[in-house]
């Protein structure tokens, strides 16, 4: 009997995802047969190989979501038209030398981003954090420190004021949680780009905004505006969860316990084993196939999608012969995708940059931080796309704010 299709939702995607992928991939293969919100069909991607080719051919396994076979059985209050969207003027969507050029855009801009400036500001946002939940002895890491540094770093590189940034926090993970207030945060989001545009184009300033405007490629304001939302949503989650699952690996796993007392050296070891053991971009959709193919052994129509299991990949046993090892300085995972439409080389620097420094400043501040619930009580965000906590307590010493 063929195994039905898996429903790509449900506790065990945030529970216990690595047991999930193995049934996946015990009782389909590298390439899983899946239903969406809506019983709509999909493929999920498990095989590191197979993610390579997909990937690796933006012609067959194409970017533009047109392509998709199923939008006549998408109904307008669909719950993922966020993540897998129609028509939308951002780069996520572009292909071919258009988005190339659009690629180059966004990698000049954010290449000339200093380092030590960038370093400097996620510092300072840091010591703010800290400064506010020092004295009490304990705090939420996730709550009152992960979900609100990135955003406020981004926030001042691209140019807004630092008076802006408390808002843009607010309207942004109001946007990815999802909820009630998700629409609003959205929209709070794109009317200060757009406004931020306006301000920039009629005096720019040495700031992302202002070299993407000046840019030659003839990009219009309402494309740039799409782009900085999905810079600044892409930029601020993932990199919130790399902070909170690396904090987490470290207060509870053994092989990292020397960084918490004083030590550096294993920070950058910790945060690379998180992103090849439990990556914050889980799932990611989607490529759509521009003509049939054959992929893992399946048979793949025109015009159906394909998601991207970034954490199955890294987890998959052919090149992982051993999982129980320490990742080192292998960096050959797909936490930042991979081709043409992966994340930008500077985007990542600057994402690593804002998550080592965040993780230093708490290891700097709070020397004698430990956990303050059992380990098996931290929970998990319940969705099969992104992987972060919706909570670390901790506790330690009572110390003064600088």
């Amino acid at each position: 009997m063929t195994p039905a299709p898996v429903p790509l939702s449900g506790p065990r995607f945030h529970a216990e995802p690595a047991q999930l992928y193995r049934e996946m991939r015990r009782d389909h293969g590298s390439v899983v047969p899946v239903v969406l919100d809506g019983d709509i069909p999909a493929w999920l991607v498990l095989g590191y190989r197979e993610l390579h080719q997909v990937t690796g051919d933006p012609v067959l396994f194409s970017r533009d979501s047109d392509l998709w076979s199923q939008w006549d059985n998408i109904p307008a209050d669909w719950p993922l038209l966020p993540m897998i969207g129609r028509k939308q003027p951002s780069i996520l969507y572009t292909v071919g030398e258009r988005h190339r050029e659009r690629a180059g855009m966004i990698s000049d801009a954010l290449e000339a981003v200093d380092p030590s400036e960038l370093r400097a500001h996620a510092e300072r946002f840091a010591d703010e954090l800290i400064d506010a939940v020092c004295a009490k002895g304990e705090t939420d890491l996730i709550a009152d420190y992960a979900a609100l540094l990135p955003v406020r770093v981004l926030a001042v590189l691209y140019g807004f004021a630092e008076e802006q940034g408390p808002g843009l926090v607010t309207a942004l993970n109001d946007m990815i949680n999802g909820r009630e207030g998700a629409l609003a945060g959205q929209q709070h989001l794109a009317s200060s780009m757009a406004q931020l545009l306006a301000d920039r184009a009629a005096q720019p300033a040495d700031d992302v905004v202002s070299r993407m405007l000046a840019n030659d490629s003839g990009f219009t304001p309402e494309e740039i505006t799409q782009d900085l939302m999905v810079m600044m949503a892409a930029g601020h989650q993932p990199t919130a969860d790399w902070i909170g699952n690396s904090l987490r690996l470290m207060l509870t796993d053994d092989r990292f316990a020397a960084s918490l007392f004083g030590g550096r050296h294993s920070v950058a070891e910790a945060m690379n084993e998180v992103l090849w053991e439990d990556t914050p971009s889980q799932n990611i959709a989607g490529r759509w196939t521009s003509r049939d193919t054959q992929l893992g052994g399946r048979r793949i129509r025109a015009g159906e999608l394909l998601i991207l299991g970034l954490q199955g990949a890294n987890s998959d046993p052919q090149v992982r012969t051993d999982g129980s090892a320490l990742t080192g300085g292998n960096n050959a995972h797909f936490s930042f995708g991979h081709g043409e439409h992966r994340c930008p080389f500077p985007a990542q620097e600057v994402a690593e940059v804002i998550a080592r420094t965040g993780i230093e400043v708490v290891l700097d501040r709070l020397p004698d931080i430990d956990l303050a619930v059992p380990e098996q009580e931290l929970t998990r965000r319940p969705s099969p796309w992104l992987r972060g906590l919706t909570e670390l307590p901790v506790r330690f010493t009572p110390v003064p704010a600088r």
